[in-house]
């Protein structure tokens, strides 16, 4: 079945037509710069043009960088603070709308690294943000957010996303440094069996992995960022 997948994130908005059976793109993603300010008008409009570019009129399935509720925006940290309480489901035409990081987790065990994995499984995706989502043994605990927990006296994003990493122009060794001290706590508090790097920077793991050291398995995501849009549209086939 082909479902549009639609990924919102910080920086860009990306989407493409997706195989749910195969999770795979069936045709090549468009990309689009995400507005500033990024207030739900001006970002329906460029989901709007994504669509209309793949000229679609089938279900969709779009992603959002915080907690989604019933289709109902409950938090935007790396957008304009005017989604909050907002409808997104019928802003986009009665789309599926998720978490971003759980879209991507839902790609990554259905078809990625994690598929057929067992126990406690966290994908942390790191971007403009982190973002996260949990796993027990294949159903997915929605809207963890855990890249708001608070590492020495701030949200952890702010100290290990990749944008912090360009923004205090730290070295791959530096950063990887606040990225393990960022998984031993999420370690301490979930003893997760896997843990999948995801997001932009999971396509650059050869520079930082080697240099984070702690005792659970971290190994990079296999559908490296177009994870968020198969996860989208993989959830919106499911929901049919």
């Amino acid at each position: 079945m082909d479902v549009l997948g639609i990924d919102i994130g910080g920086s860009g908005i990306k989407g493409a037509p997706v195989d749910t059976t195969a999770g795979r793109l069936t045709q090549e993603r468009l990309r689009i710069p995400t507005p500033h300010p990024a207030k739900p008008e001006p970002v329906a409009d460029v989901v709007r043009q994504i669509a209309k570019h793949f000229s679609w009129d089938g279900p969709v399935g779009i992603t959002f960088p915080g907690v989604v509720a019933d289709g109902v925006v409950l938090t935007a940290a790396n957008v304009h603070h005017s989604w909050i309480g907002v409808p997104a489901a019928e802003l986009f035409d009665d789309a599926v709308v998720l978490n971003d990081a759980d879209a991507a987790g839902t790609a990554e065990l259905a078809f990625g690294t994690g598929a057929g994995r067992r126990g406690t499984v966290l994908m942390l995706t790191f971007g403009t943000g982190i973002g996260s989502a949990l796993f027990v043994d294949g159903t997915l605990v929605p809207n963890t957010e855990l890249g708001h927990l608070q590492l020495r006296g701030k949200d952890a994003e702010l100290r290990a996303s990749d944008r912090a990493r360009e923004e205090h122009d730290l070295s791959w060794e530096k950063w990887a440094q606040r990225v393990e001290e960022y998984l031993r706590h999420v370690e301490m508090l979930f003893s997760p069996s896997l843990i999948i790097i995801g997001g932009g920077v999971s396509k650059k793991a050869d520079k930082f992995l080697g240099h984070v050291n702690i005792d659970t398995p971290v190994v990079p995501a296999e559908l490296r960022n177009e994870a968020g849009i198969i996860g989208a549209a993989l959830c919106a086939a499911r929901r049919r």
